[in-house]
Order: structure tokens, then C-alpha cells, then sequence
């Protein structure tokens, strides 16, 4: 089968088939940096981390581009109200965000480009669109004419006349038409600037992302990146932009991630409705977050909830299980041979759900069918090279998921903590069973199993792992 994704852009599934033979250029959009990151940030980070993964996993050569946006109107507002330098300020969210990032087990981009760090491109980007008549001037800032655009709203599919500035303030006085939007902004006092053709000023939120693209990926790439809450105006204006340009296509395939909900809603600094990164780790492993993220789809929204993050913890606990060692002495048998069916089954099955525009719950299915053979297979006291290649194939396709089934002391706080509880309940059924007071065994058992916890009777003991939500 081959890989197929759905496209914004023509709103459907279209074969991948990338610019230039077995090299993927992605681009995907990065936070604003003025305040914690949440794990709607995360989740964004995570599915673009997922899909590099999996075509890095199929043999391309992906180089991964993700910006930060270090100067903005939210910045300078929360540095003013703080009294901090908002440099200073961009930059200690910025250092805390990679740091989220490696915590979260997300591969490290090939660049970071930042807008501070990208000024001297931006103003020749914009030079080149006045000289084209794609831009002018008004009293220090520069605006874009969306008008000159036939094809604006291709993405959304807003018309023209149904679009808004999409500038992150508004008020903006002598442009051409309202849907115009800011290219450089006009300074203002006690606000960050660099000198330009136009006066003092600084650049306006679009045209930096496609000035960082263009400038580390090239004119045409084969995937941008991002939340659906950035198809506009932001990418739409992305477009209009590169494309005045360059006279070429931006990008080949538009990829959207859905938001993380908490109690219905998409999280969001402005409104206070969210949990952030750093919340999140402090009780639960990154393979939780990815595992609540994975067992929906990309391109719908996760619901973030007591339960939800319950379920994921579970399942997250049960594919480590998995990967618990063998007990017995069987290397050759009808076991053995279904162990390896089963593990040959998961490998071609989870390809077939990747390649299903990344459906990740198809694809963990296999994961957990793998792994329930894998448990059968050690009750009967199946050992030897076939077991380990079976919890291979596991941690392999986990790792192109990017999960690392690491237990960690500080990982899915409940499970752990709950740990000596649950050994001493398996200890003191086991010594009922010795004495057969069986009633009393089967009640622990129940009691057990109310909670999620799974036994297994073997000739070697009995082993306990935490049961995915139905």
C-alpha cells in the first residue's frame, strides 16, 4: 500500500510523492514564546514528531524545519506587565520549550529559525513584493494587497471579501482594503524594532514563517505544518506571500492537526484553559500524552480528561507489559510458531494503518494484538529468539510512535504508586491459594480486575499488568 494523507489544500487524500526522490522538506509552525507552554502545543509537536517518524521509518530523508516566534504583540504585552526585557523574556520560554521537547521524546529539528534572528531576510522578502506591487507603504508600515491574489482563500476557502485582516491588532489606519494585512509594523514606543527602508519597525506575524521556510527549506517544500487553527489567515497569508514571491507553489501538501479539548473547548492561554506542559509530566509519563493523542485520529480533536488520560495510562501500561521478560524454557512449538505469525501480522498490519493517512488507533490495535500474544505466549513458558524478536517488532513500531515503554520513577504517577500495593494483594492470593481457600483468592482477584488490574496464573508465579480501558 501506498502512503496516502489528506491535504488541506484540496481537501482530500492524494498519494505522497515528494518533490525530490526519497527527501522530505517539512516545515511546521512553532509557538509564540511569552508564557508555558501547554499540552495543545504538545500535541501539535507530537503528530508532526509521529509523521516525521513514520516516513523516516519508510526510507526518506526528512529535514525537519520548526520556528519559534520571538517577537510579537503577546510578548511585548506580557514583558511590559512583567517589567522583564522581552528578548530576556522569549528567550527563557524558548530554552524551556526545548527542554518540554526532549521530556516529551520529540526528535530534535534540523534548525529552529527564529524572527529575531531572520530580520535582514524579511526586510529584502518585503522590498521584493513592493517591487512587484504586491506591497506598499503607509506611514512607516507595510501592508500586502490581497487583492492582487486571484487564487486568495485557496486553503480556507474564504472569499475575499468574506476575509478579515488577520493582523494580531487591529486598528491599522490607511491601508488600500481591509483584508490587507501587515507585512512590517510601524514603530511603537518602548516596543522592539530594527531600522528599514520604511522607518523603524518590525515584522508583521506571516511574513516570517514563510522567510524562514524559504530560507531553510527553499521556494517549494513537500509538507507545512500546524494546528487547524492556523489554516487562517495565518497559512492562508502564508501562501499569498510565497507564492508573489517566488511564481511557484509553497507548499505541496498542507497537514492540520485537530486541537486538544479540555471541557469541550480548545486549550488557550487567552481564556486560561489549560493544562501545561510541565503540569502534565509531573504526573504522567510522554508515552501517556502520546497514547491519549494516538488513540484518535491527527486531524480530530482529543479530549482531555480525568478519564481520557485514565484509558491512555492504562493501555500505555499494558504495551509495556508486554516487554516483561519470559519466564519458562518452551524455544520451539505450536506457541512459538503463532508468536511468530502474530509478530509478522502486527509489522504488516501497523504499515497498512500508517499508510492510511497515519491512522495511529488502527495502528496500536496491532500493537495490543501483538502484545496479547506476547503475554499468551509467556504463560505457556514460550522463551527464546522468537519471544525477544516478538518484544523487538513491539519496541520498534512503538519507537516509530515514538514511544519508548520506558517505566520511569516518575512515570504514570498512579500505576507506580500503586505498585507495592498491588504485589502485596498478589502475595497474600497466592498464599490463600497455597492454603486453597479459593473464595478468598477469587475475591482478591475481583477485586483486582475492578481496578484494571489483570493476573496471570503461570507455571513460574503469578504476574499482574494494568488491562486497557475497554
Amino acid at each position: 500500500m501506498t502512503l496516502s494523507l489528506y491535504n488541506t489544500l484540496t481537501r482530500r487524500r492524494e498519494p505522497f510523492e515528494t518533490l525530490e526522490e526519497g527527501r522530505v522538506r517539512m516545515y511546521v509552525c512553532g509557538p509564540t514564546v511569552y508564557a508555558d507552554a501547554h499540552i495543545g502545543h504538545a500535541m501539535s509537536a507530537i503528530v508532526f514528531d509521529m509523521i516525521r517518524r513514520y516516513l523516516e521509518y519508510q526510507g526518506y530523508e526528512v529535514t525537519y524545519v520548526t520556528n519559534f516566534t520571538d517577537v510579537d504583540d503577546k510578548i511585548i504585552i506580557r514583558a511590559q506587565e512583567t517589567g522583564q526585557d522581552p528578548f530576556e523574556l522569549a528567550q527563557y520560554f524558548t530554552d524551556k520549550y526545548l527542554r518540554h521537547l526532549s521530556d516529551l521524546n520529540i526528535k530534535p529539528a534540523d534548525s529552529y529559525p527564529r524572527v529575531t534572528s531572520e530580520i535582514s531576510n524579511i526586510i529584502r522578502a518585503i522590498e521584493e513584493l513592493g517591487e512587484t506591487d504586491y506591497a506598499y507603504a503607509v506611514d512607516g508600515s507595510v501592508y500586502f494587497r490581497v487583492g492582487r491574489n486571484d487564487d486568495y482563500g485557496k486553503l480556507s476557502r474564504r472569499r475575499q471579501e468574506d476575509a478579515l485582516s488577520g493582523t494580531r491588532v487591529e486598528g491599522e489606519e490607511g491601508k488600500e482594503n481591509y483584508a490587507d494585512f501587515a507585512l512590517w509594523k510601524g514603530a511603537k514606543m518602548g516596543e522592539p524594532s530594527w531600522e528599514s527602508p520604511w522607518g523603524a519597525g518590525r515584522p508583521g506575524w506571516h511574513i516570517e514563517c514563510s522567510v524562514m521556510c524559504l530560507h531553510h527549506l527553499g521556494e517549494s517544500i513537500d509538507i507545512h505544518g500546524g494546528g487547524n487553527d492556523l489554516i487562517f489567515p495565518h497559512h492562508e497569508n502564508e501562501i499569498a506571500q510565497s507564492e508573489s514571491l517566488t511564481g511557484k507553489p509553497f507548499a505541496r501538501y498542507w497537514i492540520h492537526n485537530g486541537m486538544l479539548q479540555l471541557s469541550g473547548e480548545k486549550m488557550s492561554k487567552s481564556i486560561g484553559n489549560l493544562v501545561t506542559i510541565d503540569s502534565f509530566l509531573h504526573q504522567y509519563s510522554a508515552d501517556a500524552l502520546r497514547m491519549l493523542i494516538f488513540s484518535g485520529h491527527y486531524r480530530k480533536p482529543v479530549s482531555y480528561s480525568d478519564e481520557s488520560i485514565g484509558a491512555a495510562v492504562r493501555s500505555t501500561a499494558r504495551l509495556r507489559g508486554g516487554l516483561r521478560p519470559a519466564t519458562g524454557t518452551v524455544a520451539v512449538g505450536e506457541e512459538v510458531n503463532g508468536l511468530r505469525e502474530v509478530s509478522e501480522s502486527a509489522r504488516s498490519g501497523f504499515r497498512i494503518a500508517m499508510d492510511d493517512d497515519f491512522n495511529t488507533s488502527s495502528a496500536l490495535s496491532h500493537l495490543f494484538e501483538l502484545v496479547r500474544a506476547i503475554n499468551t505466549a509467556r504463560a505457556a513458558g514460550v522463551s527464546g529468539p522468537f519471544f525477544q524478536a516478538a518484544q523487538d517488532t513491539l519496541r520498534e513500531l512503538a519507537g516509530v510512535l515514538g514511544l519508548s515503554l520506558t517505566e520511569t520513577a516518575d512515570s504514570d504517577g498512579d500505576v507506580l504508586a500503586a505498585k507495592p500495593f498491588i504485589d502485596l494483594l498478589v502475595s497474600v492470593r497466592t498464599e490463600l491459594r497455597q492454603k486453597k481457600e479459593w473464595a478468598m483468592a477469587d475475591k482478591v482477584r475481583e477485586g483486582l480486575a475492578a481496578h484494571s488490574v489483570q493476573l496471570e496464573d503461570t507455571a513460574n508465579g503469578t504476574t499482574w499488568r494494568i488491562e486497557e480501558a475497554a
